[in-house]
């Protein structure tokens, strides 16, 4: 016969519902408790019901993730983290990776097989936050947010990353320098343009608009930037370019590389979001980074408590964390020339 809560309970010497609470991570449940219990269903190979735990908590304890694009190995470095947080925390995750019809991504995430969604690549005007709030589901931007305010958010400060991007480029001498960007429709790629621009201006440099490029964040994007900056006579080159994120960065060093353009001697490159690829040897690149471990978590800690009953009411909250900028191999100093 199957093994039941009720043989756990026996053999910890405790109650059937102390089983469930332990099992469940209750707080009010002693740690010796919750180790008597765990030791318990161990030794008898107890697996606990999902299907009955939630009929009776009404719960999945079940995360939707939306990711449109997981070629870009972004999203990977960041799905990670998140997973093992919100494991830690006693909830599994779903990948929804639906790449364009935001209807079908909201009639996926709302059949009640999940509790809450985190949202990685929302655009702006997307309607799917406003879907889900209309039918109740909590959610929280990962990343991206729609543009709006509407909801939790753990996210980097990318106006003060693309500031902080112009403010070193000018400060190593650079004066002819180039912007690609990310797409227009998503807050990370307007935010750092923005950021980028009104740094440059601190400094007296303007941003050329046959230097002013957008596409979306992959290293295709680079690639092709970097053709269409070159396809004029040398003296006419930028010095320098400002990368949406490190994709297109790896994109631009690529097509420099075929090219025969010399990073950073012909061409200094800047990316954003330090994601691992950029620290290896091939690439060294230099970069705005900041932390996709502490992203994560505060995205997975911030849902978890909207799913609590006295979370669902709360105003919501923005997590912003701060960029750095991480010098690597690709730029080159002006001044000393």
């Amino acid at each position: 016969m199957a093994v039941t809560s009720r043989d756990v309970a026996k053999l910890a010497g405790v109650s059937q519902p102390t089983v469930s609470r332990a099992l469940r991570g209750d707080s009010k449940v002693s740690d010796r408790t919750r180790q008597a219990v765990l030791d318990a269903a161990e030794a008898l190979g107890y697996v606990p019901s999902e299907a009955g735990r939630s009929l009776v908590t009404r719960q999945s304890r079940r995360i939707g993730v939306v990711v449109s694009d997981l070629t870009n190995p972004f999203y990977p470095y960041l799905i990670a983290p998140l997973h093992d947080e919100l494991e830690s925390r006693g909830y599994r995750m779903m990948v929804f990776t639906e790449r364009s019809d935001q209807r079908m991504a909201a009639s996926q995430l709302l059949t009640g097989s999940i509790d809450g969604a985190v949202l990685l690549t929302t655009v702006i005007g997307s309607p799917l936050p406003a879907e889900l709030r209309r039918r109740g589901l909590p959610f929280v931007f990962l990343n991206r947010e729609a543009g709006d305010g509407s909801g939790d958010a753990a996210v980097v400060d990318n106006v003060a990353g693309g500031r902080m991007a112009a403010h070193r480029l000018t400060q190593l001498g650079h004066r002819r320098i180039a912007g690609i960007f990310g797409p227009d429709q998503t807050s990370t790629g307007r935010e750092r343009k923005l950021g980028f621009i009104m740094g440059l201006a601190d400094a007296g440099v303007g941003l050329a608009e046959e230097n002013t490029l957008e596409g979306p964040f992959e290293s295709e994007t680079g690639e092709r930037g970097l053709r269409q900056l070159v396809d004029r006579p040398s003296d006419q080159w930028p010095t320098a370019v400002f990368c949406g994120n490190d994709v297109i960065a790896m994109g631009v060093i690529n097509a420099a590389m075929t090219a025969g353009i010399q990073v950073p001697s012909d061409l200094s490159v800047l990316g954003f979001d330090d994601i691992p690829l950029a620290s290896w040897e091939a690439f060294q690149l230099s970069t705005i980074g900041h932390d996709l471990d502490a992203m994560a978590a505060s995205a997975a800690r911030l849902l978890v408590q909207r799913l609590s009953p006295e979370g669902r009411e709360k105003p919501a909250q923005r997590v912003v964390l701060r960029p750095e900028l991480i010098e690597r191999g690709t730029l080159r100093d002006l001044r000393t020339e």
